[in-house]
């Protein structure tokens, strides 16, 4: 299917992603498994058929670890070898895998505060990579830590369910540890492998001379775990006391230091109306209301890791939420500013519309409630701006689809028997349109 290896210097590769949250909380709450609650773990043959047809070559794709992993040493590969066998043999695409997107094995009572966590992690990653050897070349070991850390440690919705700055550098430092030993996990079982490091863009601003401290330290947290994979955060780290003041362990800094993940691409994660924050304080609280940066956030976010880390890029998620002519509008400005900045010498190689499909929203397991750090700005109908959280979905009891997430190519539709049908959209065909752009204009 490819004429080149996917994101080969001086290539645009297309991609999409399957979204693949798979949280499986040791205490026995609710799990939030989106390749269950979107029908993929029935239609992924179906699904893998149509990231083809839309022209990608490439599908990040969840190995859903909690699932995968079912003990120490043990492992459940059936549905794996289908899916990589049908992807890779059939169809010709490559995976990106995705190792842990939010949460770990149920056999892991701490996750990832757990004293295993960073062993358990390698251990998978070593696994999986002698086992598909050929199949699959490209790895993530880790999806968006700065979010993980946000959702795990600081704001204890997922477990270990920890809250602060304490429980944030409780989570971050061993994920950023993980990242680095499940790196050279697969390494050693692939030495061609790629590394793909995948992280949220960070962009916060604030108009208030008395939040502009918090809006510094959000920024620099935005940048600590990759730096922490890397290997940075030596002495002379800005930041590395005050992970010392939350509790880190200066064994496991001084290993990160010694023994970086060894990372040939970095990933972007940008969603325009969700990454862009505003500071602002609403009776007496501080919130982080998301405001529209279109593509110029885009371009800043890629040109700041650029700067940062000096590693070829790629976009790993983006997209909008809402009709035909929103999306399709969001696809045409981010892909033309992408062709721009290559133009302009930037050594970005990827582009990857995530999610392909439609998904369930993450309160689905939280019984509806929001789970979101953020706030959003409502105008009201006689003009009247409310900001506070985002309201409740609804009750997950009746039904999902008040909960579908409106942000794929392709629409899932609720059928009276709970299954999702797939439904290819316009914006499907103005993707496929752009990932076939003729040869010679230096894209795939």
């Amino acid at each position: 299917m490819t004429t080149r290896p996917p994101f080969a210097p001086g290539s645009l590769t297309w991609a999409v992603g399957i979204e693949d949250t798979c949280v499986y909380p040791p205490d026995g709450a609710p799990p939030l498994d989106e390749h269950a609650l979107t029908g993929h773990d029935e239609h992924w043959r179906d699904d893998l058929e149509l990231a083809g047809k839309l022209g990608a070559t490439v599908v990040r794709y969840g190995v859903s670890w909690p699932r995968t992993h079912v003990a120490p040493g043990t492992f459940d590969w059936d549905r794996l070898d289908e899916v990589t066998e049908y992807a890779a043999g059939d169809l010709g695409l490559t995976l990106v895998a995705d190792l842990v997107h939010y949460g770990t094995p149920r056999w892991l009572p701490g996750s990832f505060a757990d004293p295993g966590y960073v062993d358990a992690v390698a251990e998978f990653a070593g696994a999986l990579a002698e086992r598909y050897a050929g199949r699959i070349t490209h790895f993530t070991p880790l999806n968006e830590p700065v979010t993980t850390a946000s959702f795990c440690g600081l704001r204890g919705i997922w477990p270990p369910r920890m809250t602060g700055w304490d429980g944030w550098t409780a989570v971050a430092v061993p994920i950023a540890a993980g990242i680095a030993r499940a790196a050279h996990a697969i390494r050693a079982a692939q030495p061609d492998a790629r590394i793909v490091h995948v992280e949220a863009a960070t962009h916060v601003r604030t108009s208030e001379p008395g939040l502009e401290s918090q809006r510094r330290l959000l920024t620099d947290i935005g940048w600590l775990p990759t730096d922490l994979a890397l290997g940075r955060v030596s002495g002379e780290h800005p930041m590395r006391d005050w992970l010392l003041r939350h509790g880190a362990d200066a064994d496991l800094l001084g290993e990160l230091v010694a023994h970086p993940a060894p990372v040939d691409l970095i990933g972007v994660n940008y969603y325009p109306e969700l990454t862009p924050r505003n500071l602002t304080t609403v009776g007496g609280e501080v919130l982080q209301v998301t405001y529209d940066r279109g593509a110029d956030g885009l371009r800043e976010a890629l040109l700041a890791f650029r700067d940062r880390y000096g590693l070829p890029l790629l976009v790993t998620e983006t997209s909008v939420e809402g009709d035909d002519d929103r999306r399709e509008a969001w696809l045409t400005d981010s892909v033309a500013e992408l062709r721009r900045l290559r133009a302009g010498g930037l050594d970005v190689r990827g582009y990857t519309w995530w999610p392909m499909l439609d998904f369930v929203d993450w309160s689905w397991a939280a019984g509806g409630a929001n789970v979101e750090e953020f706030a959003v700005a409502r105008t009201a109908a006689d003009g009247s701006v409310d900001i506070g959280p985002a309201p409740s979905l609804g009750d997950p009891a009746a039904g999902k689809t008040p909960f579908l997430r409106r942000m794929g190519l392709v629409r899932l539709y609720e059928t009276a028997d709970g299954d999702l049908e797939r439904q290819p959209t316009r914006v499907a065909d103005e993707y496929a349109a752009q990932a076939q752009r003729p040869a010679g204009e230096d894209d795939r």
